[in-house]
């Protein structure tokens, strides 16, 4: 990736890609926490910007407030949001923001969320209802024009916005610490923790050159559709009695694949319950793959997780401000995002 120099443009010449992200466009960080400036100040860093001054705060009522205290008029205003445990501030926060930039008269509210919040609930379940579009929705509304986000749990969430979503994929950093830190990555096998995540698991093997393995079975119990209400009376003269369809056979959780004297790398989009992960890592250890249940947990900065990592040394963090940085400078400067997407595949 090949980011704009810092050279100065000639004496009546037009102004160079970093003059227009220096005049035009403003870097604001939505959340006071350590791990969100942290992601923010390196980002402003890679683009050669400094990172915009607001306060975010929270009244003593529990209402979120935020103060721009800078000009945004005509400006590009990129927000920088990462989600932490309490999801619902963190959103509260970056639509103010965005509205807040709406009012101050920016010319474009771009939101950068490396998770997007709510993305577990894109389908409907029982008698719910599909939060993410919701989510969305509330977005949109709040002024957000553009989003920039990494490995949205379902790519079908983009039908969801009715502004351009960018859609990055963190598989090639992921890949990268593969292949430069686990020495002996050949023997390796990429682990699917269920056949939902079996292409993810697929594209990356294939990369690697390696086979692979998915854990199949009755894992998962919420996802029927069903109503659970009492059946109705049958009444004379009625409507046709409605077929009842077949309950599933629950068969037991097993491996499908060899595991056995290998590396095994499980994949998944996000470490939401930590017991699904150990169940599959024993299960492996079981068959034969590795002596440790888990000797390492490698995620991306994607999420804040600084605090989790002093519980834990075995947690690895990737950083991906390089592709978001890029990302940024590219939307800015009206150049084509399809260098971000080289040779990555819609099931990465």
């Amino acid at each position: 990736m090949v980011f704009c120099g810092l050279a100065t443009p000639p004496e009546g010449g037009a102004k160079t890609n970093v003059d227009k992200l220096k005049d035009r466009l403003v870097l604001f960080s939505a959340n006071s926490s350590p791990s969100c400036m942290e992601l923010a100040n390196r980002i402003a860093e890679r683009l050669g910007v400094e990172l915009g001054k607001t306060e975010v705060y929270q009244d003593s009522n529990g209402e979120t407030r935020i103060q721009i205290q800078e000009s945004v008029r005509g400006k590009d205003v990129y927000i920088i949001q990462t989600i932490s445990p309490d999801v619902n501030r963190c959103l509260m926060e970056l639509c103010v923001m965005a509205y807040g930039c709406v009012t101050a008269c920016a010319r474009s509210v771009c939101g950068v969320l490396p998770y997007l919040p709510y993305s577990k609930q894109c389908k409907m379940r029982k008698r719910g209802s599909i939060v993410c579009k919701l989510i969305a929705s509330l977005m949109c509304r709040a002024g957000l024009t553009h989003l920039i986000t990494v490995d949205l749990h379902q790519k079908e969430i983009q039908g969801f916005f009715n502004i351009p979503v960018d859609n990055l994929r963190a598989s090639p950093f992921l890949l990268q610490y593969i292949q430069e830190e686990i020495p002996d990555y050949h023997n390796a096998v990429i682990v699917a923790k269920s056949p939902s995540s079996a292409k993810r698991a697929q594209s990356l093997a294939e990369r690697l050159r390696v086979s692979i393995a998915v854990i199949h079975g009755d894992a998962e119990t919420d996802l029927l559709d069903g109503r659970h209400s009492p059946p109705t009376v049958r009444t004379t003269g009625g409507l046709p009695e409605l077929p009842f369809c077949i309950p599933k056979e629950k068969h037991p959780i097993t491996v499908v694949g060899d595991v056995a004297g290998r590396i095994a790398i499980i994949v998944d989009d996000i470490i939401d319950d930590a017991v699904g992960f150990v169940a599959a890592a024993e299960m492996l250890r079981e068959r034969g793959g590795g002596e440790s249940a888990i000797s390492q947990v490698v995620v991306t900065n994607t999420i804040p997780h600084s605090s989790q990592k002093l519980q834990c040394c075995k947690i690895k963090t990737v950083d991906v401000s390089l592709i978001l940085s890029e990302a940024v400078r590219r939307i800015h400067c009206g150049e084509s995002m399809s260098c971000l997407f080289h040779n990555i595949g819609a099931d990465d």
